[in-house]
């Protein structure tokens, strides 16, 4: 079974913000393969179904971006899911705003959600879905700026990047990771 995990905060005050771009991708994903994303499961929202021909599951952790790790991990035991089959999807600072980044292994890079999952598996290796934020301008506090909604003018962007990755992740249901990263990284 493939898994994929899109990062947020759960409420209406958090749900359009920046820092909620991979539960915006979780939930295009849910529409293009009709899988409801509604059970409350794992300290998350689940749904399952299929999509190209093989068992998914789509889980939006419930436990605040800093707190992801234990959602993910409560998927993990519960399933006994195999990280491999994983992909986190999250807002990345360090990605312009409309383009994606696709990696397998690295560090946290500040992100505390994925701090947050490499403290809960012990392990820096999955596959993962970066998705472009951009920085803030200088002097504007960073908190404040990813709990920030997308300007008017950014939205067809978002609408474009969202769309992209979800390509990129139906594209990894049946490719190696690897193969997808080369494809949709631009």
């Amino acid at each position: 079974m493939k898994w994929i995990v899109g990062l947020g905060n759960p409420g209406a005050k958090y749900e359009d913000t920046r820092h909620n771009v991979g539960f915006m991708v979780v939930d295009e994903l849910a529409r293009r393969w009709s899988i409801p994303v509604t059970q409350s499961k794992c300290r998350g929202l689940l749904g399952d179904g299929h999509a190209g021909g093989q068992k998914v599951a789509l889980l939006k952790p419930m436990t605040y971006m800093n707190l992801s790790g234990e959602s993910l991990r409560s998927f993990m035991d519960y399933y006994k899911a195999d990280l491999e089959d994983c992909i986190v999807v999250y807002d990345d600072l360090d990605t312009a705003i409309g383009r994606i980044r696709l990696r397998y292994q690295g560090s946290a890079g500040g992100h505390n959600g994925i701090k947050s999952i490499i403290s809960h598996t012990g392990t820096q290796i999955f596959n993962r879905v970066r998705m472009g934020i951009s920085r803030p301008e200088p002097g504007r506090n960073i908190a404040d700026y990813v709990l920030s909604d997308f300007a008017k003018s950014e939205r067809e962007l978002l609408s474009e990047m969202i769309s992209y990755a979800c390509d990129a992740i139906e594209h990894a249901l049946d490719h190696p990771f690897e193969s997808t990263m080369g494809k949709f990284n631009r």
